[in-house]
C-alpha cells in the first residue's frame, strides 16, 4: 500500500485564545475531506499572554494531529512564523495566520494546485472584506514594492499558501536573521501557481498588526529587495543642489539690477533652512534603515529560541537528523534552553 503524503499546516498565533478552537475545528474538517492526505496541524506560539497555550493543549489532547511551538519570548511577526516552516517536514508545508484572514477552506485549492506539479501554490486576495482604507494603503505599498523592487514581486500576498518540501529544504539554508518571506518565494525562482480568494474580515479578537509592525514589513521588502530609495536619495540631492543654485543665481541677478528697491528679507532664509533640513533627514533615515539593516545581519542571532515543544516526542525520531549547517542551528538552537537548565559544574564535566 502506498503511504499517504503528508501536509503539515503551520499557524502563527500570539493572544488568539478566541480563534484557536475555531481555527482547529475548521482545518479538522477541511483535512477530513482530504482523507487520501495524512497532516499534521503545528502552532508556533509567541510566548501569547492570555489562554492561547492552554487552549492548544487541549486540542491536543482531543486530537493528535495538533502540536505546538511555545517560543520563550515574542520574537515578532516575520521571524516566527519563518521559523515554524522551517521546523515543518511534511511533503508540503500551508502557512496560514491564526486571525481566520487565511481562509482554511482555500486549502482544497492548493493542494489540487500542488498535486498539478506546481512547487508553490500561493494565496493572493483579490478582494478583501477588512477596513477599506488599510486594504488601500497596503495595495500602495504592493504597488510601490513591485515596481521599485529587484525581483517581480506578487501583489496582494501576504505568505499564505502551499510550500512543497523541496522549496521548504532551500529555507532551511538560508542564513538570514529577518527573512522578508514574501520576496523570497519570488526570488527563489520555483514554479508558482496562484489561488485568489477573499479575505474574510478579523471576527474575534484584536488585530496584532499597529503603525510600526506595518511599517517594519513595508521598509524590510524595500530595504531587503530595492536600492531605488538609496539612489532616489542621491538624485533628489543632485536635484535640489540644481535648483538651489538656480535660485541663488535668479536673487543675485535680480539684486544687481534693482539694488536698491530690492530686499529679499527673511522668510526665503527660514522656509529654506527648514526643507532642506527635512529633506536631509528624510534620506539620513532611510540610509539608517540599510545599515540597520546590515547591523542584524552581521550579528547572526538565532531566528526563534524555542521554550517548549508540545506532541513532537512520538515523532522525534522520524523527523530528519541535521544534515547541513543551517539545519544544525535550528537543533542546536531548540537546545539552547535545556542547557541553561543545567548548573556550572555540569556543564564544565561535561
Amino acid at each position: 500500500m502506498e503511504k499517504r503524503k503528508k501536509i503539515s499546516i503551520i499557524t502563527a498565533c500570539y493572544n488568539e485564545e478566541e480563534n484557536v478552537p475555531i481555527l482547529c475545528e475548521r482545518i479538522r474538517k477541511v483535512m477530513q475531506a482530504l482523507p487520501q492526505y495524512d497532516y499534521e496541524h503545528v502552532f508556533i506560539d509567541n510566548s501569547s499572554t492570555d489562554k492561547t497555550v492552554d487552549l492548544i493543549r487541549k486540542e491536543i489532547a482531543q486530537d493528535k494531529h495538533v502540536r505546538c511551538i511555545v517560543n520563550a519570548r515574542n520574537f515578532g511577526h516575520i521571524r516566527s512564523p519563518f521559523y515554524g516552516i522551517r521546523q515543518c517536514y511534511g511533503d508540503a508545508v500551508i502557512a496560514m495566520s491564526s486571525d481566520l484572514q487565511d481562509p482554511p477552506e482555500t486549502i482544497p485549492e492548493l493542494v489540487a494546485k500542488w498535486g498539478e506539479g506546481h512547487k508553490v501554490v500561493i494565496g493572493v486576495k483579490n478582494q478583501s472584506e477588512e477596513n477599506p482604507v488599510m486594504y488601500k494603503v497596503r495595495k500602495v505599498f504592493y504597488n510601490l514594492i513591485a515596481k521599485m523592487s529587484e525581483v517581480e514581486q506578487v501583489k496582494n500576498f501576504t505568505g499564505f499558501g502551499l510550500y512543497d518540501k523541496s522549496f521548504v529544504d532551500v529555507l532551511r539554508t538560508i542564513d538570514d536573521p529577518y527573512p522578508y518571506f514574501r520576496g523570497l518565494v519570488s526570488e527563489l525562482g520555483f514554479d508558482i501557481a496562484r489561488v485568489n480568494f477573499v479575505q474574510p474580515r478579523r471576527e474575534h479578537g484584536q488585530t496584532k498588526n499597529n503603525f510600526y509592525t506595518l511599517y517594519d514589513m513595508a521598509m524590510l521588502g524595500f530595504v531587503s529587495y530595492s536600492k531605488v530609495p538609496l539612489r532616489l536619495a542621491t538624485f533628489i540631492g543632485f536635484g535640489v543642489a540644481i535648483l538651489s543654485f538656480l535660485v541663488a543665481l535668479v536673487y543675485l541677478i535680480y539684486k544687481l539690477v534693482y539694488w536698491d528697491s530690492f530686499q529679499a528679507g527673511q522668510a526665503p532664509l527660514v522656509i529654506g533652512l527648514f526643507f532642506f533640513s527635512a529633506v536631509q533627514l528624510i534620506f539620513i533615515g532611510i540610509v539608517g534603515e540599510y545599515v540597520g539593516a546590515i547591523n542584524t545581519q552581521v550579528r547572526k542571532r538565532p531566528l526563534v529560541i524555542e521554550k517548549e515543544r508540545i506532541n513532537f516526542e512520538k515523532e522525534s525520531a522520524a523527523r530528519p537528523m541535521a544534515n547541513n549547517p543551517e539545519q544544525a542551528q535550528d537543533v542546536s538552537v531548540r537546545t539552547v534552553a535545556e542547557s541553561l537548565k543545567e548548573s556550572p559544574c555540569q556543564n564544565l564535566q561535561a
